[in-house]
C-alpha cells in the first residue's frame, strides 16, 4: 500500500547547502500517488489528538510520534508500584510518569540522530514521515544541519512549522505537506535521511527508491521500525491487531533488506532494540492517563517473538 496526500504546501525551500540545484517550491509540486487508503491515513493524523503524543511533547516542545528505549528510572517504578499496591496516587505522580516516558522517547530520537553520520551545518537531511516534527529538531540541534520533514498531514506540517518558528530555527528546519514516496525534492541533495516508525505506512520498494534518489552517493539512511519476525512465520494475531489500530501494514523483517539491496542501500549496522523498548511499554501500560488500549498487544508481540523493534543503518552506494 502507498501513502499520499494531494495538495500543495506553502513553505518554499531554500537551495541545498550542498551546492546542488535548488529544491523546487512546495507550491509547484503535486503528488502523483492517490488512493482511498491514503486519504484515510491522512484523515486519521489530521484528527489525532492523543495525549500520549501531546502531553509528552508539551514538556519541552519536542513532539515525537514514536516509542521509547532504555531503562526506566527506578524511583518512578517504585512510585508506580506503591500507587498500585495502596491505591494512593502521590502529588505529581502523573507528571513524573509523563516526563519519564518522554525521556525514553527522546533517547530513541537521539539514538537515531547519532547514526546519521558526520554531518556539517551546510548539510541537508530528510525526515520521511516527520509527524509533529520532533525528530527533525533533534537532528538539527545535534548536527546544525538543514532539515526537511515531510508528512501527509497538513495539520502536522503546520504545527511543526509553527514550533520551528517559536524556536527561531525555521530558516534551517522546515516541514512540508507532501508524500514521502514522491517528494519532488532535489535528487542527490541530502547527506542523510530517515524514517522513524513510519515505514509501515508505505511500500518499501517505493520508499527506498525515493531515499536512494534523494541521497548523495555515500549518504546515510537510518530507520527505526517495528517489523514482524519471519522466523515466527506469518504475521501474528498481535501484529494484525497493531495494523488495525494504526491503519498500517507492518512489513516482515526480511523485506527491509531485500528492498534496500534493490535500491542501492547497503546495511552497515543492524541493532535489535526489542528488549530496550519493553520497559517503555511496561511503564506506559501503567500510565492510566496515557493508555490507548494497544499496550498489552505490543508487549505480548515483543515477548512471544513475533514482533521486533529494529534499528537499521545503511549507506547509499
Amino acid at each position: 500500500m502507498t501513502i499520499a496526500e494531494t495538495g500543495t504546501d506553502t513553505a518554499a525551500q531554500p537551495t541545498s547547502g550542498t551546492g546542488t540545484a535548488p529544491v523546487p517550491s512546495q507550491s509547484t509540486h503535486r503528488s502523483t500517488y492517490q488512493s482511498t487508503y491514503q486519504t484515510r491515513v491522512a484523515d486519521y493524523w489530521n484528527a489525532e489528538e492523543n495525549p500520549v503524543n501531546l502531553e509528552l511533547g508539551r514538556i519541552d516542545d519536542l513532539y515525537h510520534h514514536h516509542y521509547g528505549i532504555g531503562a526506566v528510572d527506578p524511583s518512578v517504578l517504585a512510585e508506580v508500584a506503591d500507587a498500585g499496591r495502596t491505591g494512593e496516587v502521590p502529588a505529581g505522580h502523573r507528571e513524573r510518569v509523563t516526563a519519564e516516558l518522554h525521556r525514553l522517547e527522546q533517547a530513541q530520537a537521539e539514538l537515531l540522530a547519532s547514526h546519521l553520520g558526520d554531518l556539517s551545518p551546510a548539510d541537508r537531511v530528510f525526515d520521511a514521515g516527520c509527524g509533529r516534527g520532533g525528530g527533525s529538531v533533534v537532528a538539527h540541534l545535534r548536527h546544525g544541519c538543514h532539515t526537511d520533514g515531510v508528512t501527509l498531514s497538513r495539520k502536522q506540517a503546520d504545527f511543526a512549522n509553527e514550533q520551528a518558528r517559536k524556536r527561531n530555527i525555521d530558516d534551517k528546519v522546515r516541514y512540508h505537506h507532501r508524500n514521502m514516496l514522491d517528494t519532488g525534492l532535489a535528487t542527490g541533495a541530502y547527506a542523510a535521511s530517515w524514517n522513524n516508525e513510519s515505514t509501515m505506512y508505505v511500500e518499501l520498494e517505493l520508499l527506498f527508491a525515493e531515499h536512494a534518489r534523494l541521497l548523495r552517493r555515500g549518504g546515510r539512511y537510518v530507520t527505526i521500525t517495528g517489523c514482524y519476525n519471519d522466523t515466527y512465520g506469518r504475521a501474528s494475531r498481535e501484529v494484525s491487531l497493531i495494523n488495525a489500530h494504526y491503519i498500517c501494514d507492518i512489513h516482515p523483517r526480511s523485506e527491509y533488506f531485500r528492498a534496500m539491496a534493490r535500491n542501492r542501500l547497503v546495511p552497515v549496522h543492524v541493532q535489535d532494540l526489542t528488549a530496550d523498548t519493553i520497559p517503555y511499554w511496561e511503564l506506559r501500560e501503567q500510565a492510566a492517563h496515557l493508555v490507548t488500549g494497544i499496550e498489552k498487544t505490543f508487549l505480548d508481540a515483543y515477548r512471544n517473538g513475533s514482533f521486533q523493534y529494529l534499528l537499521i543503518v545503511a549507506d547509499r552506494v
